[in-house]
């Protein structure tokens, strides 16, 4: 069974930068593709960014380009994602995924994290 634990939300001012964690334990969680998703109050989860198991391959959803960078590091089954000039609609639980192709819906992904809040102030 993987596990994955988030860390590194916390609130932000608008334009300000956050990284977020994932730590990941489990049968040969370093062979599968991670990500992240996230949630809106009031809305359903949505794609923010794949990365392969490799690392070779990572995927981001429009809104976030330029401005995410998804990395791993295998050695320490961990997931990063970097988020920079934070806007507020970026405020949402972000939860991290494995388990699943490299683009999907939530319904793709076997693993969840418990999630971390973002909050980021106008």
């Amino acid at each position: 069974q993987v596990q994955l634990v988030e860390s590194g939300g916390g609130l932000v001012q608008k334009g300000g930068s956050l990284r977020l964690s994932c730590a990941a334990s489990g049968p040969n969680v370093e062979y599968n593709n991670m990500g992240w998703f996230r949630q809106a109050p009031g809305k359903e989860r949505e794609f923010v960014s794949t990365i392969s198991w490799s690392g070779r391959s990572t995927y981001y959803e429009d809104s976030v380009k330029g401005r995410a960078t998804i990395s791993r590091d295998n050695a320490k089954n961990t997931v990063y994602l970097q988020m920079n000039s934070l806007k507020p609609e970026d405020t949402a639980v972000y939860f991290c995924v494995a388990g699943g192709p490299l683009v999907g819906d939530a319904q793709s992904y076997t693993y969840w994290g418990q999630g971390t809040q973002v909050t980021v102030s106008s």
